[in-house]
């Protein structure tokens, strides 16, 4: 290879380092080339299944920045960038992998760490970013329905309370004349107040009865009185006359 290709092609690998957050390495030997295709229609067109040079791959790693590739740069490598969910690229691997033997995976990075074998197939046990997605969407509507209930229910508390109130202010309209409280509050007070007011007034009427008898007793006392007196002393002149009369015959 002419160094401007080697130069080009490591740019390309670096590129792809660069701007995949993360990326597998395998090893490909003895596969064909119809199980090649197969295996990058799997992974989807977010990840690209590209066959490297060790020597170039390890420039290029360097060059992105990317450390502890080193080791994993032996044999047929082909690499595996991942541009788009690493969960389903991991599955797609693993699923490959399992099929079809001769496809070793061999470790891999994500987000600047390294991978090991156990660890991508870890990562294959996920659950999908889809599948995530779903749960949580269906996770939120949850949330906004019982959100929506709760702002609801203290409308249909209210509407429930008014609708009391109104049909215990049909039975009794008292309950909304001025205001409930003191309204139920002054009631006795009013009573009180009658009470009195009507005690006052029937006093002077039971002490004007007890007085009239009483008045009338004396005065009729009073008149019968000189009645008495005067029946009495027409008597006494006679009781004297009867007397001289005596002492006069006596003397005679």
């Amino acid at each position: 290879m002419a160094r401007a290709d080697k130069a080009a092609a490591v740019a390309e690998i670096t590129e792809e380092f660069r701007t995949s957050p993360a990326a597998v390495l395998t090893e490909y030997r003895g596969l064909t080339v119809g199980q090649l295709k197969e295996l990058r229609r799997s992974l989807g067109p977010d990840t690209t299944y590209a066959v490297v040079k060790n020597t170039l791959s390890k420039i290029a790693a360097k060059d992105a920045g990317v450390v502890g590739f080193d080791d994993l740069l032996v044999g047929p490598t082909a690499i595996a960038f991942i541009k788009g969910d690493a969960v389903a690229a991991a599955k797609g691997l693993d699923t490959f992998a399992k099929e079809n033997p001769l496809l070793v995976i061999k470790g891999g990075i994500l987000d600047g760490k390294i991978l090991s074998v156990d660890d991508i197939k870890k990562l294959a046990k996920l659950e999908s970013r889809e599948v995530l997605l779903s749960k949580v969407a269906g996770v939120a509507n949850a949330a906004l329905a019982k959100a929506a209930a709760l702002f609801q229910a203290p409308l249909s508390q209210a509407a429930r309370t008014i609708d009391a109130l109104r049909v215990a202010a049909t039975a009794d309209p008292s309950i909304i004349a001025g205001s409930g409280a003191p309204a139920v509050v002054e009631a006795p007070a009013a009573v009180e107040v009658a009470e009195v007011t009507q005690e006052a007034t029937e006093a002077p009427a039971e002490v004007t009865e007890d007085s009239a008898p009483v008045e009338a007793v004396a005065v009729e006392e009073s008149v019968e009185a000189p009645a008495e007196a005067a029946e009495e002393s027409p008597e006494a002149p006679a009781a004297d006359a009867d007397a001289s009369q005596e002492e006069a015959t006596t003397e005679g």
